[in-house]
């Protein structure tokens, strides 16, 4: 359970040991001259046969090649008798009572934004996007399932007020605070930022990479919401992460 309040400057999280524990074959992709067909699958390099043909109860990100810290995967392959979860839409919960009913700041989590108030440079996007995707760790919690679970996921935006577009950029900084968050090259944590601050731990270190879509919306289905979020995880295969 989060504390009722921590200082300003160090928002409080359930921070998770690094551990990587998924039991999910990272791929790159996007290698020059390679072309993933039905037919060609079997002329394919080994590196890509796992994406053709997945082993049963694993899933398989197919990841951008030459990247140590990509975002998203273009794709997850899932093999046979994998068990999926999918969660429905979930949005950022009316944490901060201080606030009228039906605003955008009513969906401030105070337990990391005490009081509700928001660090230079968080925008209200970003604070709600990291309430919603808190919300996401209880919903897989309750299913046996984590963070480094999830394979795919939707997101939906909509603008705040006064501004012309969804704020994509202070959504992404809440997604690297839970998701893609490591070097794949030694598995060491990259920082990120939290607002205008100075990168530093992620809240979660999670190496998972879902395949992902953000999409800018007119309207989500609570007043005051900026973000909903569904994402599908995958059951560990018998035997472990």
């Amino acid at each position: 359970m989060m504390p009722a309040s921590v200082p300003a400057s160090t928002p409080a999280d359930p921070r998770k040991k690094p551990m990587i524990r998924r039991r999910v074959s990272l791929i790159a992709a996007g290698m020059a001259g390679i072309s993933l067909t039905a037919t060609a699958a079997f002329a394919a390099p080994a590196v890509f046969q796992d994406l053709a043909a997945p082993k049963p109860g694993t899933t398989v990100s197919n990841l951008p090649a030459g990247q140590e810290n990509p975002m998203i995967a273009s794709g997850v392959a899932i093999g046979a008798n994998t068990a999926i979860y999918k969660t429905s839409g979930l949005g950022p919960s009316a944490l901060n009572t201080a606030a009228p009913a039906g605003t955008e700041q009513r969906y401030v989590d105070t337990a990391v934004f005490p009081g509700g108030v928001l660090p230079p440079g968080v925008t209200i996007t970003e604070a709600q996007g990291i309430n919603a995707l808190r919300r996401i760790g209880e919903n897989l919690a309750q299913a046996g399932l984590d963070y480094d679970d999830v394979i795919t996921m939707r997101v939906f935006l909509q603008n705040p007020s006064g501004t012309e577009k969804a704020d994509f950029d202070g959504w992404n900084r809440a997604y690297r605070q839970y998701f893609a968050n490591t070097n794949l090259a030694d598995g060491t944590a990259e920082k990120v930022p939290l607002g205008s601050a100075a990168p530093a731990e992620p809240f979660v270190v999670n190496s998972a990479r879902p395949s992902r879509f953000a999409l800018e919306i007119e309207n989500l289905p609570v007043n005051g919401w900026l973000v909903e979020v569904e994402v599908d995880a995958a059951y560990p295969a018998s035997g472990g992460r």
